[in-house]
């Protein structure tokens, strides 16, 4: 039996591809697949990110091709994904995750503290180029596009003096030797779901489904799920960083979760803890939090702020 998996044409997906081709042949090796590469309005559309009113850029295309059976289910970095699917699709196994934390890269093995000032600083997150400027005020920060390795690659060539990504994409291209330095979680606190995949099927395909569950990860998918809740709750997108990590330690779940206003003066923080099992109560806990404490007038603020902001990096 073949089965064909949708995906992204760049080098990160379609690592993140064979990892999942790889982990299934290990648990049900009678299985064949070919891999479908898809063009996205993110490969396409080179604004920043954070220009782009619109959600799912970079897996709409992937998973209309899920619902009309040109492929039999897709694998997604799962914060690319918006924390409502379109309909008939599910996620539908969520594989171990990797390392959730931001790294400073760069050629000179400069950390982020000891970089000279002026230091111009690529990052292609609204959330990182903040959480830069309220460390190093100092610095240029300016958007930056293209692919993880044609992202290494500008500042290699001295487009960029570093570099803040995330250390999944650069561990699972095996670009680990360009990181100088794994950036804090209370700081660089990352976006819901980073580091983890997701694959995504049709919900009506139990039988893929339950091949799919073979290579699911019990710890993962109760981290996402209250990082993707409180996503839900607070509609954040690239417009509005929020940083949210749960991390889940034998029957404790503790969710910390992190905005800040457009000026980046302003910063609320909330952790809370529950049980593994209610994952999704704590999400919509902290998000209850978050706005008591104002997240939604700072969402309000970045809306208004965001040309601005990018018209003047």
């Amino acid at each position: 039996m073949k089965l064909k998996i949708g995906t992204r044409g760049s080098k990160l997906s379609l690592a993140q591809t064979q990892l999942v081709v790889d982990a299934l042949k290990k648990a049900r090796p009678e299985l064949d697949f070919e891999i479908v590469t898809i063009k996205t309005k993110g490969d396409v559309d080179a604004r920043p990110l954070y220009t782009i009113d619109s959600k799912g850029i970079f897996e709409k295309e992937i998973d209309a091709a899920v619902r009309d059976g040109r492929v039999d289910f897709a694998v997604h970095s799962l914060k690319d994904i918006p924390s409502e699917l379109p309909e008939n699709l599910i996620i539908a196994s969520i594989p171990k995750r990797e390392n959730p934390n931001d790294v400073f890269v760069n050629d000179k093995k400069m950390k982020l503290k000891d970089i000279a000032s002026k230091s111009i600083v690529g990052t292609s997150s609204l959330r990182r180029a903040v959480q830069v400027n309220r460390l190093r005020p100092d610095l240029i920060v300016k958007p930056i596009r293209g692919n993880v390795e044609t992202r290494v690659n500008k500042m290699l060539k001295k487009e960029f003096d570093a570099l803040v990504l995330a250390e999944a994409g650069l561990s699972r291209l095996g670009l680990t030797d360009v990181i100088v330095e794994r950036l804090p979680i209370d700081d660089f606190t990352p976006s819901p779901g980073q580091g983890a995949m997701a694959v995504v099927a049709r919900e009506d395909d139990a039988d893929l489904i339950n091949t799919l569950k073979s290579i699911e990860d019990e710890m993962s998918r109760i981290e996402v799920t209250a990082e993707r809740v409180l996503l839900m709750h607070i509609n954040a997108g690239c417009r509005f960083p929020l940083g949210a990590l749960a991390n889940a330690n034998d029957s404790k779940l503790d969710l910390y979760a992190s905005v800040y206003s457009a000026d980046g003066k302003k910063r609320i923080d909330v952790k809370k803890s529950d049980s593994i099992t209610n994952a999704e109560r704590l999400g919509t806990l902290v998000a209850s939090e978050l706005e008591k404490k104002g997240a939604m007038e700072l969402s309000k603020q970045w809306r208004d702020a965001v040309k601005e902001w990018s018209d003047t990096k």
